[in-house]
């Protein structure tokens, strides 16, 4: 029922827990975006990038119930999602079902202030993650400080003071687990190592019989899935080769 109501309100670069988005659709407008900013890498395109920082435990929750109550009206509706908020001591809990949509609602205010607000056209927001592209670098470093007063002083927030970035396109842009450059994308180091190292554990779950053969294979499976998206051709090789010495 929320999602009904507050997903038309969303912007549409808005790209986390929504029908027909999800992190391939956002990476792959964020080369849309660097190529028009870029004039088809003609120009240098900057990226701003940002992190909230401690996110889903910094949500002020009587913030949150506000911005629902400007919605919704149902005493009975209300007195539910005060107690699934309210559960928790502070902030939203990250594994909850409702957190996603939640987490949309708070961060919508943050879209419309960038979009409409300060009218900034290259911007691509996932959960708690977003980038801004400019050819104006000097633009760029201004905006974290506009963004970062809003966040404080509307919704009890701040960036990330390590994880801001400004680089060239053509640098990389690390952003939702693929590195993306003028001409490809490539999955990032830390990603492909983590999968090496569940399958390691997976395999020996398997031998033990503790997995089942479809839990493994589905994984698997999975796995090929992020590896299409993206340039991945050595990264396959070795998941083959890994997959022959363990069951040849």
């Amino acid at each position: 029922m929320l999602y009904r109501i507050f997903d038309k309100l969303f912007i549409f670069d808005s790209y986390s827990s929504r029908d027909d988005k999800g992190t391939h659709r956002a990476v792959n407008r964020l080369n849309q975006f660097a190529n028009k900013v870029s004039k088809n890498n003609t120009q240098t395109c900057f990226i701003l990038k940002c992190d909230i920082k401690k996110f889903f435990d910094s949500i002020d929750q009587e913030i949150l119930m506000g911005l629902i109550k400007q919605r919704i009206d149902d005493r009975n509706t209300l007195w539910l999602l005060e107690l699934i908020i309210k559960s928790f001591k502070k902030g939203i809990p990250l594994g909850n079902v409702t957190s996603q949509i939640f987490a949309n609602i708070y961060l919508n205010e943050l879209d419309q202030f960038i979009k409409r607000g300060l009218k900034v056209k290259y911007y691509i927001r996932y959960c708690d993650d977003f980038v801004m592209l400019s050819h104006d670098k000097h633009y760029l470093g201004k905006l974290i400080f506009i963004t970062n007063d809003f966040l404080g002083k509307n919704l009890k927030l701040a960036l990330h003071p390590n994880k801001i970035t400004i680089k060239k396109y053509h640098q990389g842009i690390d952003f939702l687990g693929y590195v993306s450059f003028l001409y490809h994308k490539t999955l990032r180091n830390k990603t492909g190592s983590r999968i090496f190292k569940k399958l390691d554990a997976r395999v020996v779950a398997l031998k033990k019989s503790t997995v089942s053969e479809k839990s493994f294979n589905q994984m698997l499976q999975s796995y090929f899935g992020v590896l299409k998206h993206c340039d991945s051709c050595k990264l396959g090789k070795k998941l083959i080769d890994f997959l022959l010495r363990h069951f040849h």
